[in-house]
């Protein structure tokens, strides 16, 4: 769990969005968005689409949200999802990267970053044994199914959460998650150490 991801949830993201409002007359409080969330956002990036492309990705991301930080409603979403939101999209610009580095996975051996929480998926997949099954069947996801899949499982989003990022209902990020899991255990044999989830809700 990074630092910014430390504390109550709602005090968080009221104490983000004031920062992003402060930001529209004085940019440089921008920083502390940065500050907060670059590290969880590059482990994120990192994961999908592999760390040689991930730096680019993630000054993209706080580029982007830094250009439309005028249109953030926190009504919609914390500040977290938002960012999430663009890394998410820009990983898209990325899919050949993200497939080789979802089929390299088997291939490489695997080292527990300072923010991977000893439930974290990579420990679960890596246990089982099935990390190079797992990441061709993630790999045979549909991009949106997979999208939805992985910010639920790496960025630890609620449904709620996904679908302000992706700007998507709410009920459809219920079906991709529900088709993805279907998928994935049927590609494993019936297994699903990815994710012990709750069906109702991330």
């Amino acid at each position: 769990m990074t630092p910014a991801a430390v504390g109550d949830p709602a005090m968080r993201a009221a104490r983000d969005a004031t920062v992003v409002r402060e930001s529209h007359k004085t940019p440089e409080r921008f920083g502390a968005i940065f500050d907060a969330y670059f590290a969880e956002i590059h482990a994120y990036v990192a994961r999908r689409i592999g760390p040689e492309n991930a730096s680019d990705v993630v000054a993209e991301t706080f580029l982007a949200a830094f250009r439309k930080r005028d249109r953030y409603d926190p009504a919609r979403a914390s500040v977290r999802g938002w960012l999430y939101g663009f890394a998410t999209k820009l990983v898209g610009k990325h899919r050949r990267s993200e497939l080789r580095a979802l089929r390299a996975m088997d291939r490489l051996p695997w080292q527990p970053g300072p923010e991977e929480a000893d439930e974290g998926i990579a420990v679960r997949v890596a246990a089982e044994g099935l990390r190079g099954r797992l990441a061709e069947a993630l790999a045979g996801l549909s991009a949106g199914d997979r999208d939805v899949m992985l910010l639920v499982a790496l960025a630890e989003l609620s449904h709620e959460e996904v679908a302000a990022a992706l700007d998507i209902p709410y009920g459809t990020v219920g079906s991709r998650l529900n088709r993805a899991r279907r998928k994935l255990r049927e590609a494993l044999g019936g297994t699903n150490p990815l994710l012990d989830l709750e069906e109702d809700d991330g």
